[in-house]
């Protein structure tokens, strides 16, 4: 199944992220615990790729999985960072042939090592040239893209930003998801900007449930999320009790999650982290208002 078909039907739903395991060490506990989110049957799924594309291989493994044995549609990540073109198709003949329909073109977060070499011969620059490869390679994809309410953080301003994020919808892209963010407001203005500049294909929230106090810092340093004090205030509460954080921060993503739902958003993202727990509470915490629908 298309997302996009997904997107039209305008009825209540919630999607989870999960990430692939690092090493074939991991691979069966990783497995299960995407398994055990499969199991709440949400609208879909999207399966990361890893930084500088180091757990690419099992991308493609868990999300063909998830597909096989619970019905539910899986969003491949694909970035290309790094990348050759050849790799890229190699990998994108992989996708087509596993019945995954849906790929999430990324440029890709870079590490360390990365981001202080060379990239001057890269094939790659941004993900507008990977979306491009894709709708060119002849597969049937639906094709999502990133984008970022509060300025992706490379570039100079937002209108340079919304600029280049409508470059990658004409290039092919035929939904977005957002960063996470912790305020709706910046959503709700961001949606209005991107609007007035043509972009009118579906724009996913992804929200970020914070279950640990220490990890709040961690995302932001990655994300460059605006913290807002109300949820600084719940942090300072209850970020050294883990239980009390985990409550607290799944409640504080249920908000905001209703407060979108509210607001005539139908369809939201959840970085889960691949924990079923967190991914649970959520659903049951919203059962009503999406069986309303």
């Amino acid at each position: 199944m298309k997302l996009t078909e997904l997107f039209e039907k305008k009825t209540l739903s919630l999607s989870f992220e999960v990430f692939p395991p690092k090493t074939s060490m991991t691979f069966d506990s990783v497995k299960s615990a995407t398994e055990e989110i499969a199991a709440l049957h949400p609208s879909f799924m999207s399966v990361t790729y890893g930084a500088g594309g180091g757990t690419s291989r099992y991308t493609l493994d868990i999300a063909k999985n998830i597909l096989e044995k619970y019905s539910v549609p899986t969003l491949a990540h694909l970035t290309c960072v790094s990348s050759t073109r050849d790799t890229v198709r190699e990998k994108i003949e992989e996708i087509k042939k596993s019945g995954v329909e849906n790929i999430m073109a990324l440029r890709g977060d870079l590490t360390p090592e990365l981001e202080a070499g060379d990239r001057s011969s890269w094939d790659y620059k941004h993900a507008v040239d990977l979306i491009r490869d894709i709708k060119e390679s002849g597969g049937d994809f639906c094709i999502g893209g990133a984008c970022y309410p509060e300025i992706h953080p490379e570039s100079a301003d937002q209108s340079e930003d919304i600029k280049y994020l409508k470059e990658k919808v004409d290039a092919g892209c035929s939904f977005l998801t957002t960063q996470m963010f912790f305020d709706n407001n910046l959503f709700y203005n961001f949606l209005y900007k991107i609007r007035e500049a043509g972009i009118t294909v579906p724009v996913i929230p992804g929200i970020m449930p914070i279950t640990n106090g220490s990890f709040l810092e961690r995302s932001i340093k990655l994300s460059g999320s605006f913290v807002p004090q109300r949820f600084k205030s719940l942090v300072d509460k209850f970020g050294r009790s883990p239980a009390a954080m985990k409550q607290a921060g799944i409640a504080y993503a249920t908000d905001q999650i209703i407060d979108l739902f509210a607001n005539g958003v139908s369809n939201v993202h959840v970085y889960s982290m691949n924990k079923p727990d967190v991914a649970e509470k959520i659903m049951s915490n919203l059962s009503d208002i999406i069986e309303q629908e």
